[in-house]
Parts: structure tokens; sequence; C-alpha cells
């Protein structure tokens, strides 16, 4: 989900039921807002459909001047629900210098030296905050439309934070977004993969990206995040890769969709499940259906 409410999106309680049906056991909070924010309320849901939460997510500027107090704010309320319902980690995303909705042009898609700088060394010092008082483990979030976006983002960011208090939720279609190689970073930061979200693109959308210069809402509403198998990377070898570490690591699994008809999530989410349950030689934990 994008936003904490939205009449475009498949609303909360339905949501929850369709996780459930469709044999996931683990979901993230999402944007602050769209699940009940009052532990004891989100915990009875979760416990009715028996789903657990494996994260929150925070979204960040830290790159601007006096950004601090407001990310700080957000992780006060989320890493709090959080922690109080059982989650780990909190999932940092920065904020896409183009509006997520519109696509207008918000501030320039490159960050100076200074900015740069006040983005990586605020993201060390929130991901020990977030360590040292509410336990729980900072990964960041590459994304579209963001200044951490193609495959030399990523890599720089890593090489500029410290992996003490900072990893990466290695988001496999906001790579593949960006011709990004999810195997090469896995082989090159084994260390650093904290946390993944699956998903793919589809390569005919991604042309039409590039070829036309889309804002990534656009770009979302003419398909470009599908279903698997239908585009890239393909899982079985990434889920290979992943399962070489030699450590359990959360996956969330997404299809961005936006709008979305309320019908439409619950037969790929059934589909999805059923094909990923078939990947990663046995090393892939999935749950069952539930009515």
């Amino acid at each position: 989900m994008w936003f904490p409410s939205d009449p475009e999106q498949t609303p909360a309680d339905r949501f929850l039921a369709e996780v459930a049906a469709a044999g996931y056991d683990w979901i993230e909070i999402g944007p602050y807002g769209y699940l009940p924010t009052d532990p004891n309320e989100l915990s009875d849901q979760l416990e009715r459909h028996g789903l657990r939460v494996s994260a929150g997510t925070v979204f960040e500027h830290l790159h601007r001047p006096d950004s601090w107090a407001d990310v700080w704010k957000q992780v006060t309320d989320v890493a709090a629900l959080t922690r109080a319902v059982g989650g780990g980690h909190i999932i940092v995303i920065p904020e896409p210098w183009r509006d997520h909705k519109t696509g207008a042009a918000l501030e320039s898609p490159e960050l100076s030296p200074e900015q740069w700088r006040n983005l990586t060394t605020g993201m060390d010092e929130l991901g020990r905050r977030i360590l040292e008082e509410y336990g729980l483990h900072v990964q960041f979030h590459s994304h579209a439309d963001s200044h951490v976006g193609y495959q030399r983002d990523i890599e720089r960011f890593l090489a500029d934070t410290d992996p003490r208090h900072v990893n990466l939720c290695l988001d496999t279609g906001h790579v593949s977004y960006y011709r990004g190689d999810n195997l090469e970073l896995i082989r090159r930061y084994p260390e650093r993969i904290g946390y993944l979200h699956l998903k793919q693109v589809d390569p005919a959308v991604l042309d039409e990206v590039e070829a036309e210069d889309l804002t990534f809402p656009e770009a979302v509403r003419r398909g470009v995040m599908c279903e698997p198998p239908r585009g890239v990377p393909e899982m079985e070898p990434l889920l290979d890769a992943v399962a070489g570490l030699g450590r359990d690591v959360y996956a969330i699994v997404e299809q961005d969709m936006y709008p979305c008809a309320p019908e439409d999530p619950l037969p790929i989410a059934r589909r999805t499940h059923t094909y990923l349950g078939g990947c990663g030689n046995g090393a892939v934990e999935i749950g069952r259906p539930r009515g």
C-alpha cells in the first residue's frame, strides 16, 4: 500500500483477510495509519487472521536540511507499534524526488556531495538510535524515482553507511526497474542483505518507461510491476542465492498496483504463492491458505 488512506487501494480489513486466504503468514505495517495504530487493536486483528508482523515502514528525506525531527517523529510512532506487535525491522524508504501520485518533479533527481553526506550520515544515526532505543534493525529500501535507485547508487550507499546500523532491503523489482543485477548485489554484498521484497518487472513496459521517461506512478498504471514468473528477475536463482547466505531472511511478496480494482489482488496473490512455493529447492518457508 502506498498511502494511509486512499479509495483506490484495497481496504485494510480486506487486505488482512486476503493475505491470510492466499496463504501468507507475515506482513508489514505499511504506511502508518493504514492498519490500526493501537497495538492492542492491531494485535487482535493479526491474531484473528493468523498473521504476524515482520517490519514497519518509515519514509526519509534526510538529505534535506532540518529533516531529522520529521523523520524521527515517524520513527517514534512506527517503531513503537512495530515492536509492540513483535516486528524486528524498520524498512526505510527514501522519499521520491517526484510526487508519488502526480509524478511532478519536487526537487533535483541528483544530490550534491553535501546532500549525499547528509543522507548517509543521517541514515547511520537513524539506524543506531532505532537499534538502541527500540531494538529494531534498519533496512534501507532503494526506490524508483528516488535518489537511491540505480545499482550504482545502491553500491555507493552501502559503501558510505555502517553495516552495524544500516543494511539493505533488497527489493528485486525496484532494482530491476533500473536494470540492476540482483544476483550481483547478493554476491558482492552478502552480509548487507538484511531483508527482501520479492517482485518482478515487465521488460516490455520497462522499455516504455525508458523511451518515454515515464514517472513511476505512470509506469505502475501501465503494469510495470507484474505477476511472476512473467517478468524479471528470475526468482529461482535469486532464492537459491539467498539460501546460500546460510541464514534466515524475511521476504515480503509484493506487486505494486495503483489504482487497483478490489477484486484483482487475491487471484494474483494465490498464483504467486503457488509459484514461489515451488522455488528455492525447498529453502522457501511459506504459509498455507486459510479461510
